[in-house]
């Protein structure tokens, strides 16, 4: 057995001061130790320069003949930035803000332009005039000035020469400086806030202002950066613009200015910019009592009530409506307010693929006979090809009472069955027979113990793998098989990746299925789709069809029509005889029989189908031709005639337009009337049972067989879990429950079970409600939090990643816990940085504990019932207990045992795309750009794809094997894949290693222990003179 060791270390957190260069007016410079001086030069000037693991920093400025600066360059990693009059160039190529890069990112901050790197600490932050830049501020961790040699440690006559960059254009010129009244009356009322320093500012001012005495930018650009050295209670702060003739700028549209504003506007998309991030500055905001509508073009500020709406690129004004087959959803205050999902639940057997009723989605293990799902006193039974990985046969066993079902053809493609107790099941016949099974809205008696494939439609996708024994498996395949009849083999192979470039019709955003992608994320169906073309044989092309087919209905029945979407890929249909394709077939009083009668195909009210039907105004006949009503047979009890005169039960008889029409003269006495057998209806369900006994051998009257083949009581009968074997009385310990084998069954005891959520690599989430989705953004996004649109809220964990050098992979990822009114914690660089908020008084060593427990830190707020689990690069684990239940929400989803709605948007219950569900869950603070297209490494670096897959595959390999029926490793594998599809060296290892560690820490939870990692692969760390082996991850 492996034994678990862990390291203990004390980590004590660190706080981060930061310490800032500036840049302002004619050509004054504030170092970061806050030493300040003059510099008349129209030479290049290098504000500074250093290099931080490995990779070089460079701000270099250019200052004109009127004082100001005309240009200033940024080079972050080799991305050189421009700022120049009239704009912002990246790479030589315009930009517009926000601006978002992996390496940094441009945005407004109040009246000024901020840059911020997300390689390292450093932000830089500029004002820009008509004329040019008129100042420049560099902020960086003070402990990185300190330890680089470059950065202003030089004496300052050796610093202005080393930082000019020479050319033959430009001089450096003695200052010059001549006495200046203005400067001498501002800084008379300067004496209470800069006492001693005032004779050096004074001297500052002159310099500054010699030779530019006109330029009211270099004026005000120093004394408005000079005030910033005041308290904001000083008088100075009152008196300086009209002492200065330094009017307030001019705000755009209905904007106002403020000198102490907030550098982040609050607006529609966003009401509170910042808990306590919020920086104040120069900046133009709203009046009081409004916010910005940054929906519309324009500075417009408008009441909260007022604020517009967006949904699938269009605006919606507030109260306006927009409905779905399902949803009705209204504006209200810039957020959806939707009804409940009205649909009725639905199982979906497609393929090897089932989608339960509570929408949970696996793939079934062999090609066996299932137990589809069961009621009370019903059953449907599947049957698998076993020659290819899709359905052979269906069977609906009902109770022996008559008229239970009403079996029709809907379309060429579909078979329709309405039972009597509301179930309606639709059996696509053609190419491939598939399966889905509606219940009842409202679920009635017969639908309240549900079982089988299809789980049991309670809106708890965490027990859908209930077995047949009634014990919740983790992985699908013991959970499948447990509803296997007869003996049945894993024997269908697992999902491959080779064939992602035929399904990528399905996620292209421009592409023919791109107007449902706002309803119906597609990237479950991409998955089903790779795994039905890699296994399907030489059927190639009909698989494709069936897949996408798949995702063209699950629009459909929403109400949202994506087009001809089989011409567009190749998958069209020839109908025979005379019959047209259609997207939405209805037989409802399309056929010549239901001209005889009430049609009873009208009362089915199921979902749309396609297939081949009869265009309006014809009648489909016996024949399958579509004919004029006037051509149509007429159907009777002895069966069909037709159109013309007939003779029946010696009655003359008229069959016109499909309709019957008989004298009614039979001569009744009596009290009697006429009635002909040509009405009567006449009932054509089977009345015969079939009940075949196959031939072998069996356990004998009362007597069972146990998992081992013997012949035992119903009291010796064995259990099994995970594919282990349990004798009676045995207990096993499975996620916060405790079950007791007996009787051949599982009996339970629940308890309340933390949540945990986890984000790793590029992007692969896992949800408290465990669903998996793939979202790679370079902003800062909320993780989890506890406000959820309410006023107030008490925490809150965002996340941003950290790029590699390789500029489309993560190698890292900040961590900020806010305690709102508290404390920030910061997760960043492998350490734990504090930075206390506004009047705390909560002693700090009882609110919250950090320790590093081998490769992880951890860190615990035990009021909150909140922990964070940090490898020191990208992976982070959030824990919460169970109290947080339906409290919470963001990238981690709510926490309520549903992942059917994981993926509702930042303020809505809109349920969404991951790439739009992760985009409304971006800060506000600072603006960031939406991401737009999905990156998928392994399409991006095709060549490495092969490595990659053959790498992970030690996740499904015999190392993990004990593993595999307790923690399904298919989405881990995955998720493998695209993090090692790097062909950078760091980035590959790094991403596999974590992905493979992901994987060992969730067998682990389960109570297997595996020993994969050795000096040749992820190797574990060094501490000290000890190596440390650990197993769980």
């Amino acid at each position: 057995e492996y034994i678990h060791m862990y390291v203990y270390m004390y980590l004590y957190t660190i706080v981060h001061i930061y310490d800032t260069c500036k840049m302002f007016g004619s050509g004054i410079i504030q170092t970061f130790n806050a030493s300040s001086f003059h510099v008349r030069t129209n030479c290049p000037f290098t504000l500074t320069h250093f290099t931080h693991d490995q990779v070089d920093y460079d701000i270099t400025t250019l200052r004109g003949d009127d004082g100001l600066l005309s240009q200033m360059e940024i080079i972050v990693n080799k991305i050189r930035t421009v700022v120049q009059i009239g704009g912002i160039l990246v790479e030589k190529k315009s930009v517009s803000l926000p601006y978002d890069h992996t390496y940094q990112h441009i945005f407004q901050y109040g009246t000024y332009t901020r840059l911020r790197s997300l390689l390292f600490p450093l932000s830089v932050t500029w004002h820009t005039l008509p004329a040019g830049i008129d100042t420049v501020m560099v902020r960086l961790l003070q402990k990185h000035i300190h330890t680089d040699k470059n950065i202003f440690t030089k004496n300052l006559e050796q610093l202005i020469t080393s930082s000019m960059i020479p050319d033959d254009f430009c001089q450096i010129r003695d200052n010059v400086f001549a006495v200046n009244h203005l400067c001498n009356k501002f800084f008379s009322h300067t004496m209470d806030c800069l006492q001693d320093r005032n004779p050096h500012f004074l001297r500052l001012c002159e310099e500054n202002m010699y030779s530019y005495e006109s330029s009211n930018y270099v004026r005000c650009s120093f004394f408005s950066e000079v005030v910033q050295q005041c308290r904001h209670n000083s008088y100075i702060w009152i008196i300086w613009r009209t002492l200065t003739g330094c009017a307030a700028p001019t705000c755009p549209g209905d904007l106002v200015y403020e000198e102490q504003g907030a550098a982040f506007v609050p607006s529609c998309s966003n009401f509170n910019p910042s808990h306590s991030r919020q920086n104040l500055i120069r900046s133009c905001v709203c009046p009081e009592g409004s916010v910005l509508n940054d929906q519309t073009d324009g500075f417009h500020c408008v009441n909260i009530s007022k604020c517009p709406c967006k949904f699938a690129g269009r605006s919606y004004v507030s109260g306006d409506k927009r409905s779905t087959n399902c949803q009705t959803c209204v504006c209200q205050a810039g957020g959806w307010h939707c009804s409940e999902n009205s649909c009725p639940p639905r199982c979906l057997l497609e393929g090897q693929f089932v989608t339960t009723f509570d929408g949970k989605q696996y793939a079934v293990p062999g090609k066996c006979a299932y137990v589809a799902s069961q009621g009370l006193n019903w059953t449907i039974m599947v049957r698998f090809s076993e020659k290819y990985s899709s359905l052979h046969t269906a069977v609906l066993q009902l109770p022996q009472v008559l008229d239970h079902a009403l079996v029709f053809w809907q379309s060429s493609m579909f078979v329709q069955v309405q039972t009597s107790f509301g179930m309606k099941i639709q059996v696509q016949m053609s190419p491939e027979i598939q399966l889905y099974i509606t219940l009842p809205r409202n679920n009635p008696y017969n639908f309240i113990h549900l079982s089988g494939l299809c789980g049991n439609s309670n809106n708890d996708t965490t027990d859908d793998f209930t077995t047949s024994t009634g014990i919740v498996e983790n992985s699908p395949q013991p959970f499948a098989l447990s509803w296997s009849v007869g003996t049945c083999a894993a024997n269908i192979p697992p999902i491959c990746s080779n064939f992602h470039v035929m399904c990528s019709v399905l996620r292209d955003q421009t592409g023919i299925f791109a107007k449902c992608h706002d309803h119906i994320p597609a990237d479950q169906f991409y998955t089903t789709c790779v795994g039905r073309t890699c296994n399907c044989g030489s059927h190639l092309q009909q698989c494709l069809c069936v897949a996408l087919g798949s995702y063209a209905k699950a629009c459909a029945i929403l109400g949202v029509a994506v087009g001809d979407w089989r011409k567009a890929t190749n998958c069209t249909l020839t109908c025979a005889n005379n019959q047209q394709f259609f997207y939405d077939t209805r037989t409802c009083n399309h056929t010549c029989r239901s001209l005889s009668g009430p049609d009873p195909r009208c009362w089915s009210g199921d979902a749309p189908v396609e297939g081949c039907g009869c265009p309006e105004g014809t009648h489909l006949n016996q024949g399958g031709v579509c004919t004029p009503k006037s051509e149509c047979e007429c159907h009777y009890s002895g069966g069909a005639i037709q159109p013309g005169p007939v003779v029946i039960d010696g009655l003359q008889c008229l069959c016109e337009n499909g309709e019957l029409h008989c004298s009614k003269d039979c001569g009744c006495r009596n009290g009697k009337v006429c009635y002909h057998c040509s009405e009567r209806p006449v009932n054509t369900a089977q009345k015969t049972c079939d009940i075949r006994c196959p031939l072998g051998c069996y356990c004998p009257h009362d007597q069972y067989e146990d998992h081992r083949g013997n012949c035992v009581s119903m009291d010796n009968c064995t259990c099994v879990y995970s594919g282990k074997v349990f004798a009676p009385g045995q207990h096993v310990k499975t996620n916060c429950k405790t079950c007791t084998c007996g009787q051949g069954r599982w009996h339970c005891t629940d308890e309340p079970c933390p949540g945990q959520c986890q984000v790793y690599g590029n992007g692969h989430y896992q949800t408290f409600d465990s669903k998996w989705y793939r979202f790679n953004g370079h902003c800062q996004y909320t993780l989890v939090e506890d406000h959820c649109g309410n006023e107030n809220g008490s925490f809150s964990v965002s996340v941003e990643s950290v790029p590699c050098c390789d500029e489309e992979m993560t190698c890292s990822r900040s961590i900020v816990l806010d305690i709102y009114g508290t404390v920030t914690l910061t997760l960043s660089d492998q350490r734990v940085t504090r930075r206390l908020q506004t009047n705390t008084t909560s002693p700090m060593d009882l609110l919250y504990a950090t320790r590093t427990v081998g490769l992880y830190i951890i860190v615990s707020v035990p009021s909150k019932g909140i922990t964070l689990i940090w490898d020191k690069h990208t992976r982070i684990t959030v824990e919460l207990q169970p109290n947080w239940r339906s409290r919470v929400c963001g990238l981690c989803g709510n926490f309520d045992s549903s992942a059917m709605n994981d993926l509702r948007t930042s303020g809505s219950a809109v349920l969404s795309s991951p790439m739009v569900f992760g985009n409304s869950w971006k800060a506000a603070t600072p603006p960031c750009s939406d991401v737009t297209t999905e990156m998928f490494p392994c399409k991006r670096n095709s060549y490495c794809a092969a490595w990659a897959q053959r790498r992970c595959m030690i996740i499904t390999s015999d190392t993990f094997k004990d593993c595999h029926l307790k923690v399904d490793p298919e989405p881990y594998y995955q998720a493998c894949v695209q993090e090692s599809c790097s062909c950078e060296f760091e980035g590959k290892f790094l991403g596999f290693c974590t992905a493979v560690a992901a994987y060992a820490e969730a067998c682990s939870d389960q109570g297997v222990c595996v020993n994969w990692r050795t000096p040749a692969q992820c190797r574990t760390l060094n501490l000290s003179t000890s190596d440390f082996l650990f197993f769980f991850g």
